[in-house]
């Protein structure tokens, strides 16, 4: 009960002070004002991000009480947040001469080195900080230690960082998710997969570590433990609308299109409506066929935002299917415009113009998309095959310059398997398929797919089964 009448008390106090204050700012004079009277001045406006007022508070402490060091320190917090650093660390060296060098002391010149992109400065800091920590909190120092490591590039060093930081509060999210973003950056989601199974083997309630659990096993393709991991995440929290999101998607992938629908919709009665959600809604929709429904949900994307060119695209995939390309190649063209540089568009525009037999403009298309995103195999193979009705020879010719250009394409070999047998080379072909088939059978028997006239020729099948 005293408790709540000191804080009534404090508060109705500090309201009084902010007053009289403000005053001061306009002018009029105010008497003397004790030490922690006008340190909860400066506090209260620290707090709230008015570091200007902070600044001219602290500047007046100081005409009173000049040895006293923590208003040294809250001109220096109040300067950086101004952004004058270099002046505020000024102000902690001059501290430093009265040897009253305190877990906020460090803290405060550690974020100053931060601000100023000097990471080594930074993480030296951090450390003191924890060395001189008593009953603080610590686990987001390490956070903060953490990020600096990042910024200087040493993902490894961050991430052992972050294990610390979880060994101190295993609940810290930030922590979780930012050992996520770090083995993204290295590219190693089997590490993650382990790192973040060991930490649920001692934390097995952390939805957020079942949730990133999930993530690394979306980035590997692995869906169906992707799907297990984030079902146990919305088992212990089931209105965590990103672990509905991400296991729709999940869904959509494993070509589940109802189970994505309904987890999509999901998503949107915890978070409210999102226009990626109806988006991806649109799509599982027009994998089922049900175009009006497609079209209806894309639309309700667009209602949401106007400039996302996902949702133009799938309006005009929808009038194609409908048969009506050339609003399509006018709906496709908007989403260009909105991403200029998507090479999955540029790629269905081509196919788009080359039904309306506007293959220059098709062909000037599958290009640009191709120099964007050289590895996507199934631009190429349309790209070749649309050069190959006209021209096998000219076809062969392109692929030949592609293939000099660009060696990660996996199916230019087997495109140009299929080129030298129309061409008549039948043994450079059989050749090269039987080289194609030591190195990848699975994607060199997509010959027959490309060409289902192998099927009828015997040396392809031999070579096909060996």
């Amino acid at each position: 009960m005293f408790d709540n009448e000191d804080d009534d008390n404090g508060e109705k106090f500090l309201k009084e002070d902010l007053e009289q204050f403000e005053s001061y700012l306009k002018g009029v004079q105010i008497g003397f004002m004790d030490s922690d009277r006008i340190e909860a001045i400066v506090d209260h406006y620290l707090i709230n991000g008015n570091f200007s007022k902070a600044k001219v508070a602290a500047d007046f402490a100081l005409t009173n009480f000049s040895y006293n060091h923590i208003f040294h320190l809250r001109k220096a917090q109040a300067l950086g947040g101004l952004g004058k650093l270099n002046e505020a660390l000024a102000i902690t060296d001059s501290i430093e001469n009265f040897g009253m060098l305190s877990f906020e002391y460090f803290l405060t010149k550690a974020s100053l080195f931060s601000q100023l992109r000097d990471a080594k400065n930074a993480i030296k800091n951090y450390n003191l900080a924890i060395e001189a920590s008593g009953d603080e909190d610590i686990d987001d120092i390490y956070l903060d230690i953490a990020m600096e490591y990042q910024n200087l590039g040493n993902f490894n060093e961050a991430i052992g960082i972050l294990k610390t930081a979880l060994t101190v509060n295993s609940e810290n999210e930030g922590a979780l998710y930012e050992i996520a973003f770090c083995y993204d950056q290295l590219g190693d989601y089997n590490l993650a997969i382990e790192c973040y199974t060991q930490f649920i083997d001692e934390n097995p309630y952390s939805f957020t570590a079942w949730y990133n659990l999930g993530n690394a096993y979306s980035k590997i393709e692995n869906f169906e433990k992707a799907i297990w991991a984030y079902d146990y995440s919305i088992l212990i929290n089931s209105n965590f609308g990103p672990a509905h999101f991400n296991l729709a998607n999940a869904y959509l992938s494993k070509e589940k299109f109802y189970k994505a629908i309904e987890h999509f919709n999901e998503c949107m009665r915890i978070d409210g409506d999102d226009a990626t959600a109806y988006c991806y809604i649109g799509e599982c929709y027009e994998q089922l066929n049900e175009l009006e429904l497609s079209k209806h949900h894309y639309k309700r994307s667009l209602e949401l935002a106007p400039m996302f060119s996902e949702a133009w695209l799938g309006l005009g995939i929808i009038e194609d299917l409908e048969g009506n390309t050339n609003e399509a190649i006018i709906l496709i063209e908007k989403a260009l415009e909105f991403d200029p540089n998507n090479a999955g568009i540029m790629h269905v525009l081509a196919g788009a113009f080359e039904k309306i037999d506007e293959n220059d403009r098709a062909v000037e298309l599958y290009k640009k998309s191709l120099e964007i995103n050289p590895n996507d195999e199934e631009c190429l193979s349309d790209y070749i095959e649309l050069l190959t009705e006209t021209s096998p020879q000219n076809a062969f010719s392109v692929l030949k310059e592609f293939m000099d250009e660009h060696q990660s394409n996996k199916i230019s070999s087997i495109l140009e398997v299929n080129l030298f047998w129309l061409l008549g080379q039948k043994a450079e072909a059989l050749q090269l398929f039987s080289k194609c088939i030591q190195e990848n059978g699975t994607k060199a028997k997509s010959i027959f797919e490309i060409n289902p006239n192998l099927l009828d020729d015997q040396d392809f099948l031999d070579i096909s089964q060996d």
